[in-house]
């Protein structure tokens, strides 16, 4: 069995982790990179590095293809492929696009935000995005200011919706409003999981 590494991602990780994230947007959601949703990826380093609150992980496979990184004291290894990333920040759920109940229930700087849980398709169902959402509620629980914990999902990207039913409680199923097309799905995910 494959080990992978999961640790914080650093400045020699950014371009590894962005281009995980914009192939997923591209191939899984079929969006493409939209600016006012993926602006955190095009500068993951102010969205995550830049404040103690929030943090962006990477899986790395050591035995994949690196980057030439400088190793030790660059912010990453450089060895291995990153092939999974995730993020937490504290910003809530903003509304508009997001119904108004949501943004009052889970306001910023007191909600934990999970983002890019993203892994390649090749080395999904090996417990990477179970392992990296873990490690984002540990980091969640250390920082103290946080009281919920809080991601949406779009449930017609394969494996999305069971994958978080599975770690998580529904708060809003946008599927179900009168009037809306589609829609996605609105998760809290227990402090103490």
């Amino acid at each position: 069995m494959r080990e992978y590494i999961i640790r914080a991602a650093g400045p020699a990780d950014l371009d590894r982790a962005r281009a995980v994230m914009l192939d997923t947007v591209y191939r899984d959601f079929g969006t493409g990179y939209v600016p006012r949703w993926h602006g955190d990826i095009v500068d993951p380093a102010a969205a995550y590095l830049s404040s103690p609150r929030h943090t962006l992980l990477v899986a790395v496979d050591p035995e994949g293809p690196g980057d030439g990184g400088s190793g030790a004291g660059d912010g990453g290894s450089g060895a291995g492929e990153v092939v999974a990333t995730a993020a937490l920040d504290s910003r809530g759920p903003a509304h508009p696009p997001n119904p108004r109940e949501l943004a009052e229930r889970y306001p910023s700087g007191e909600t934990a935000q999970v983002r890019r849980v993203y892994v390649r398709p090749d080395h999904r169902r090996r417990g990477l995005a179970r392992r990296l959402v873990g490690e984002l509620l540990g980091f969640a629980a250390a920082d103290g200011g946080y009281r919920s914990v809080y991601l949406h999902t779009d449930p017609s990207v394969p494996g999305a919706e069971p994958f978080w039913r599975s770690l998580a409680k529904v708060v809003h199923d946008e599927r179900e409003d009168a009037g809306r097309a589609g829609g996605v799905l609105h998760f809290e995910i227990p402090m103490g999981r």
